[in-house]
């Protein structure tokens, strides 16, 4: 039996259960967050990587949904101005689509319902004269620009979590919660990590499993069923870059759908996303032909030189799991959060359905709110003014912190250190601190990634695999060779051999 009796306690690595960790954490709580994979190993890294309003939702009459994401742009873009920037987005007026004056009124709610201080507003372009025009196809003649931001969504998870882990929560990766018992004022969990079972306890259990949350629920609740969660797919497509420039695309399709083309890793464009019913039956999911076809069709529609199969260099898909409003489609299920929260069958727990990482941080405090009786807590918000690690620096000073610290590391390529400062912001200079010269930064594996930065992800980002650090805490899985990929891979299985216990056969 465990000595700690946790005030809460978490499951869930996605970006939900890390930011209600932080949250308690940050007002003093006893924190555990329990994962069975990596942090953002499934939903939350598999998004659109957009902080935005959710412009098609005032489609849909979300405007509380929409006015909160609206908000929410901007204090996320202050608390973390190194994986978070703006990013202007041209919607193409297109005959036998939603007509102008339709788009123009929505553009109008949009840049009004929330506020703006830091992002410009909707402008019209005329895409004969406009250089963001040349890509597309000539029938295509006036448009809009309008502002979103651009978010890193698998490095906001683990910076969440890293804060949190700093505030005093207890993070563990790897560690899959096996069995639930709820008594009258408190949780029994049960935990396997590395081959062991160990018995924790927490007064309040968030669910927070996405995708998983019901069968989580039959653990402890065998009457439960599936009523409330809507699982959808969004698959998309990575292509060799389609365009110059760094401003993105939102193209409207036929089937009253739209679909995104945006700037990605230098070298490439993401198309995305798809909204497909999804089911466990199904196992990890993944982008079916079908999508694939979906994705490069709508695309082409608009793109004067198609997208093709044959451009495709990687493809990667995601479940949503929404709450199940009973909407006649995927495309309009709601996206705004749903709680269900019970206190009275015994210890409180509450469970999560739906959510987008634009409101993140909100869900996370009406969370807190929620459960403030039970934790006994008040429900201010502390984390609206807070920066998450690196981020301590204006939005509008980042190539400033890129020219500071290429003075101080002179012997990195600016290109490597401007990486580094986009993933890193201010603790880049932790990170390279004391480093002289290249022989201080150990190992080189390729595209400018070196031992020092994977320690660093290993002891600050709970990083535990080369899948890890290349496809969520980077993208350098993109950018790198199979050979250096693999000598990622050597590297952490020759750590594991070296921490392995000797046994003494004597």
């Amino acid at each position: 039996m465990t000595g700690v009796m946790y005030d809460l306690a978490i499951i869930g690595g996605g970006i939900n259960g890390v930011g209600i960790a932080r949250d308690a954490a940050g007002r003093g709580l006893k924190v555990l967050l329990v994962e069975r994979d990596d942090l953002a190993s499934h939903t939350s890294s598999a998004s659109t990587k957009l902080v935005h309003g959710g412009l098609r939702y005032l489609e849909h009459y979300e405007f509380n949904l929409v006015r909160k994401a609206l908000k929410e742009r901007e204090v996320l873009l202050r608390a973390a101005p190194h994986i978070i920037w703006p990013m202007r987005f041209v919607l193409p007026v297109d005959k036998g689509m939603r007509p102008a004056w339709l788009l123009r009124l929505g553009l109008f709610l949009y840049d009004h319902l929330g506020g703006r201080d830091i992002l410009p507003g909707t402008k019209g372009v005329n895409l004969h004269r406009d250089h963001r025009g040349d890509p597309l196809q000539k029938r295509l003649k006036k448009g809009f620009a309008y502002s979103d931001c651009w978010v890193e969504d698998a490095r906001l998870v683990s910076l969440t979590a890293r804060d949190a882990a700093e505030r005093g929560a207890d993070i563990r990766t790897l560690a899959e919660c096996v069995a639930l018992d709820r008594g009258a004022d408190h949780w029994n969990l049960d935990i396997r990590q590395n081959g062991a079972v160990k018995a924790e306890q927490a007064r309040v259990l968030v669910n927070a499993a996405g995708p998983w949350v019901d069968p989580v629920t039959t653990m402890y609740d065998q009457s439960a069923n599936a009523a409330k969660l809507r699982l959808v797919k969004g698959s998309h497509i990575v292509v060799k870059r389609k365009y110059e420039g760094d401003h993105s695309y939102i193209f409207q399709n036929r089937d009253g759908r739209i679909i995104f083309a945006i700037p990605y890793e230098g070298d490439y464009t993401l198309v995305g996303t798809t909204d497909q019913p999804w089911s466990y039956a199904e196992g990890p999911a993944k982008i079916s032909d079908s999508e694939i076809d979906y994705l490069c069709a709508a695309a082409s529609e608009y793109f004067e030189d198609p997208v093709a199969r044959d451009d495709i260099v990687w493809t990667y898909s995601g479940v949503r799991p929404l709450f199940d409003d009973h909407s006649r489609t995927a495309a309009t299920v709601t996206r705004d959060f749903v709680f269900d929260y019970d206190n009275e069958n015994g210890a409180p727990v509450l469970s999560i359905f739906g959510g987008k990482i634009t409101t993140y941080r909100v869900l996370a405090l009406q969370a807190i709110r929620t459960l403030s009786e039970a934790l006994d807590v008040d429900g201010d918000d502390w984390t609206e003014e807070s920066h998450l690690p690196g981020g301590d620096f204006a939005p509008d000073r980042f190539e400033a912190l890129v020219d500071q610290y290429a003075s101080q590391w002179d012997f990195l390529e600016r290109s490597v250190l401007r990486r580094l400062v986009r993933a890193y912001g201010t603790d880049t200079a932790l990170i390279l601190d004391g480093v002289k010269g290249a022989e201080g930064l150990g190992q080189e594996f390729g595209s400018g990634l070196y031992e020092i930065e994977v320690q660093w992800l290993i002891d600050r980002e709970f990083a535990c695999s080369a899948d890890d650090v290349l496809w969520r805490r980077s993208k350098l899985g993109l950018h790198m060779s199979e050979t250096e990929k693999q000598g990622v891979a050597l590297w952490f299985d020759q750590r594991k051999q070296r921490a392995k216990p000797e046994i003494n056969l004597s």
